[in-house]
């Protein structure tokens, strides 16, 4: 199979391939229009000619006769059609039609005058059409029918064989000789010119067709590697009107590939993407779009037409995410080491300080004030011991047990336990909970839960909503928490699952944290979207077993 983009084969005129019936036929039906056309002008100028004649009360049989013949073309242009209508065609029929048509200039011919009649020129359409339908071969029989019509016509009314027409007088042999000599010489100089125009024709409309192949090809190619492409494209016009954007282009912008009437502004689509095409250097945006709020990486590329417009650009939404990740990844675990270090070196001495203020509080002489004292400091110890302890259990959580768990069983249960606190009665709290196994700590993930599920309360507040789903798909095991808080600032939302980061007074800020180093050691993900109009949504992915 030939490249797309190679240059079309042109074959010489004269191997050219024979026409197929279908190119036939449609060449019939114009001919049968244009000899509609021709009988109507024909028609128009026996009735000139006639109006320009004395009138004498009579029409001339001749002129009767001819317009009686017109007549009879049109029938046959009638008939022509409905057997064309019906799938008539091929060489056959055109060989008819031609006949047919020097048949006609014979009899118009002769009814106007014999060989010196106006209407010989109709003996050169008859070879054109001819030339047209069948090229050379018909052209040269059309031209012979046409010249041996017109000698039987000259002789036969010379000799007095037929009677001669109104209006035409005898001619002696010489110009009976120079008329049928010119007329003859007329036709096959027509055949000659009308063949080689039809080869012409014909080599230009191979070479048409060609090109015309070669570009729908090229189209379709165009438009293949368009909607393949990955990244999004989206094309402008001076004022800013969108004239293409491809398939992964409306993905990613959550809009369609159908252009709107008036086509979208691309400052709808990408806002302040005009600033950009003054730099060719590749530029991020962040967009809100239906899907959520996206990173984009683009470039914009002027185009010939001034002010017209080429955008091309990634979600790197992703990318980023996992950049984030990382990061963040990076960064708990050094914090994560140095915390550890730093929670044993804390350990020690506050056991000691505890202890010391233990036996101050015991000693009998010590006076009620130093009592009181010593037993706030013992307070406080263990308030910060067991901060030191949740801590640990971030900086160094343990190895998850894992077992076969009824996860959905787990989930409902957490989440009616958690309903029968006083703090989380305050919110509307529903749940939708598929019965889904999966290999997992279920003490740890409980505490994931807890964690997710009072924190959603938290930043729901009185007359809140928070809507927990469990769900299993053959890839993984979605539990999802959403709240109706609202969204999380940007600057926050990068900060999240770092320890001690908190917004709430009188929050540790390891709530998140710690359910994101659970997650992380059952090889899952976590992942947060916010928005005003659609609330805060955690979504934590588990292995499927």
């Amino acid at each position: 199979m030939p490249s797309s983009n190679a240059p079309a084969q042109v074959l010489p005129a004269a191997q050219l391939p024979p026409q197929g019936k279908d190119e036939l036929r449609n060449k019939l039906v114009w001919l049968t229009i244009f000899r509609v056309v021709a009988t109507t002008l024909l028609m128009a100028l026996l009735a000139l000619r006639l109006w320009q004649r004395p009138f004498t009360g009579d029409i001339p049989r001749e002129d009767s006769l001819s317009f009686a013949i017109l007549g009879g073309v049109y029938v046959l242009n009638l008939i022509y059609g409905l057997l064309l209508r019906v799938g008539w065609g091929g060489r056959a029929a055109a060989y008819v039609q031609v006949m047919g048509d020097v048949v006609i200039a014979s009899s118009l011919v002769y009814l106007s005058g014999g060989v010196e009649s106006p209407f010989t020129i109709t003996y050169a359409l008859a070879v054109v059409a001819a030339s047209i339908l069948l090229q050379t071969s018909g052209a040269m029989v059309a031209a012979s029918a046409s010249s041996l019509a017109l000698l039987g016509l000259g002789l036969s009314i010379n000799a007095g064989i037929l009677r001669v027409p109104t209006g035409a007088g005898p001619l002696s042999l010489p110009q009976l000789v120079a008329a049928l000599s010119t007329n003859v010489l007329a036709q096959f100089l027509t055949a000659a010119l009308a063949s080689y125009l039809s080869r012409e024709l014909s080599h230009t409309g191979g070479m048409l067709s060609a090109r015309e192949e070669d570009l729908r090809r090229l189209d379709k190619l165009q438009r293949q590697i368009l909607s393949c492409m990955p990244s999004g494209l989206v094309t402008c016009d001076p004022a800013g009107r969108v004239t293409f954007i491809n398939r992964a282009g409306a993905q990613i912008l959550g809009t369609s590939t159908e252009l709107s009437e008036p086509p979208s502004n691309i400052e709808d689509l990408l806002p302040g993407v005009r600033q950009f095409e003054v730099e060719a250097r590749r530029r991020e945006m962040t967009l809100q779009t239906e899907a959520g709020l996206r990173v984009l990486g683009l470039t914009a590329t002027p185009l010939d037409d001034p002010g017209a417009l080429l955008v091309v650009f990634q979600d790197l939404t992703d990318l980023r995410r996992m950049q984030l990740e990382l990061e963040r990844a990076d960064r708990l675990a050094a914090l994560g080491k140095f915390s550890a270090q730093l929670a044993h070196e804390i350990r020690n001495p506050l056991a000691a300080m505890r202890g010391s203020a233990q036996m101050l509080a015991a000693d009998s002489y010590a006076q009620p004030s130093s009592v009181r004292l010593s037993n706030i400091l013992v307070r406080e110890s263990d308030r910060l011991s067991r901060l030191v302890d949740q801590f640990l259990k971030f900086a160094r959580p343990a190895e998850p047990d894992l077992k076969a768990t009824a996860l959905g069983q787990l989930v409902r249960e957490t989440v009616e336990t958690l309903k029968s606190d006083p703090e989380v009665a305050v919110v509307y709290l529903e749940a939708e909970i598929e019965e889904v196994q999966a290999t997992v700590d279920p003490d740890q993930i409980r505490q994931v839960v807890l964690n997710l599920v009072r924190n959603a309360v938290q930043a729901a507040g009185r007359t809140g909503m928070v809507r927990v789903k469990l769900k299993g798909t053959p890839a993984q095991v979605r539990l999802t928490v959403w709240d109706s808080a609202g969204s999380i600032a940007s600057e926050n939302m990068a900060r999240l699952f770092e320890p001690f980061f908190t917004t709430r007074s009188g929050g540790t800020g390891l709530g998140l944290s710690t359910a994101h180093a659970i997650v992380r050691a059952h090889h899952g993900n976590i992942e947060v979207t916010s928005a005003r109009a659609e609330g805060t949504e955690f979504t934590v992915g588990l292995p499927h077993p």
